[in-house]
């Protein structure tokens, strides 16, 4: 079965959109959340959101950089797996907060933010508020025009 997209991405077709989402990308790397989280989170937030092109564009991202096969299989089931520290638990406790804003009367809940602040300084939460943010637009944008999974590429 061969997919295709409604239309051209969004972020192809506005190039200046292309540019803001790889600058926001950017604009978190090296701030004090380890890459591993960060694919984590990029990989749990698409599982969530059910983009099967960012989902596939993680997991090859997550294994082209050394990330385990257990971790890559085991995140949308982290809370139960062994493989995960406490600082990537809050990170994904977190992720799956923001992703999931209206699904609890306090979207993120302090006992959530409290935990992620005990592992990440103000600088590196705010890289992972961000992260999290950009990946949900992406989710959003290749949602929507029905993006097939393997055009992009990790």
């Amino acid at each position: 079965m061969t997919l295709q997209a409604r239309m051209n991405h969004p972020a192809v077709v506005l190039p200046e959109t292309m540019k803001a989402l790889w600058a926001l990308k950017a604009s978190v790397e090296r701030k004090g959340v380890p890459d591993a989280t960060l694919i984590l989170i990029e990989l749990r937030a698409s599982q969530i959101n059910g983009c099967g092109a960012c989902v596939d564009m993680h997991a090859k991202a997550g294994k082209k950089a050394g990330e385990t096969d257990e971790r890559l299989f085991a995140v949308a089931a982290w809370r139960e797996a062994p493989y995960f520290d406490d600082a990537e638990r809050a990170a994904l406790a977190l992720t799956e907060a923001l992703t999931r804003i209206s699904d609890r009367p306090e979207s993120v809940s302090d006992e959530i933010w409290s935990e992620a602040a005990r592992h990440y300084d103000e600088a590196a939460l705010a890289a992972l508020v961000v992260a999290i943010a950009n990946i949900n637009v992406w989710n959003r944008l290749n949602v929507a025009v029905k993006q097939p999974v393997g055009v992009w590429k990790a």
